[in-house]
């Protein structure tokens, strides 16, 4: 599979269902304990898939080679945005974290116009990424009370996104030399020993519950093991741009799980945040759109 939109649309529905695992984990366990409980098993996870396919010496000595771009990787695409969003989400709902993740586009274009000129980017592209982000706050609302929790909490995420678009850039420049299960892997593994310090100062006070249990496994296998294997693949195939715009589906397919697995209803304001979403992931990806391929000159 190596269309744009399959992927895509497959990668928003794993790290879709993130918020939800996300919420149920953090429950039981602190953030960084959370987190690196999260990145050590997944890590482990991809290294076993990566001994599979090339057996354990070559995978060893791949990573041992990709050292630095799976450290930089591990710190600014794993620790550091994991963290705050699961940090976040202890004070703030999913669909407030959803809107602040809707911003990944727009650190994306910004980086990317400074370390991706070759990339092009055109108004109707731009216009896009407006419309995309409206299209996420008509989906979710934006939770205005709480106090000064909220606003860190919210804040957080926000910084989760200027660093997952960094890593998106970055990645991008390196999967051009390096395989993309390699980075996968040494990233998950170079994240678990960052953030290893801070899940030993704050572990989990109780034994966590089955829902928290379960929403880490979940969070581990889907997500981020299997998300992390598809995210190198989209970023060869398509580049960090059209990648950024999976922020975009993602807070629907969060709706659409909310609705059939918890019942949760399904008002007009998500159907018209869903259409707004689709469209301007069309417009702001260059895909095409109802059958025409967005033509535009640089803006």
């Amino acid at each position: 599979m190596r269309g744009y939109w399959p992927l895509i649309l497959l990668l928003a529905a794993m790290w879709g269902a993130s918020y939800l695992f996300i919420k149920l984990a953090v429950e039981d366990i602190p953030p960084a304990a959370m987190t690196e409980l999260r990145v050590l098993l997944a890590g482990a996870l991809l290294f076993a898939y990566l001994a599979w396919r090339m057996g354990a010496t070559r995978a060893i000595a791949e990573l041992r080679a990709a050292w630095l771009p799976c450290l930089v990787l591990g710190v600014i695409n794993a620790a550091i945005p994991m963290g705050l969003v699961a940090w976040g989400e202890t004070h703030i709902d999913s669909s407030v974290a959803g809107i602040a993740q809707s911003t990944v586009p727009i650190f994306t274009f910004l980086l990317a116009a400074r370390f991706l000129p070759h990339e092009h980017v055109g108004a109707v592209r731009i216009a896009g990424v407006a419309l995309g982000f409206l299209g996420v706050a008509a989906l979710t609302g934006l939770d205005a009370g709480g106090g000064w929790w909220v606003i860190a909490g919210t804040l957080a995420v926000v910084l989760s996104s200027l660093s997952y678009a960094a890593g998106g850039v970055y990645g991008q420049l390196q999967i051009r030399d390096v395989a993309g299960p390699v980075l996968a892997t040494g990233n998950m593994l170079a994240a678990a020993l960052v953030l290893l310090p801070l899940a030993v100062l704050d572990p989990p006070r109780v034994l966590p519950g089955s829902e928290a249990v379960a929403g880490l496994v979940g969070l581990i296998v889907i997500p981020t093991f299997a998300g992390q294997l598809l995210l190198f693949r989209v970023l060869r195939l398509h580049g960090s741009r059209k990648l950024s715009i999976v922020t975009y589906l993602m807070p629907a397919f969060a709706v659409v799980y909310g609705a059939l697995l918890l019942d949760e209803p399904v008002t007009t304001a998500m159907l018209v945040g869903f259409a707004l979403i689709v469209v301007g992931a069309a417009l702001a990806s260059g895909q095409r759109f109802f059958g025409v391929r967005v033509q535009e000159t640089p803006a």
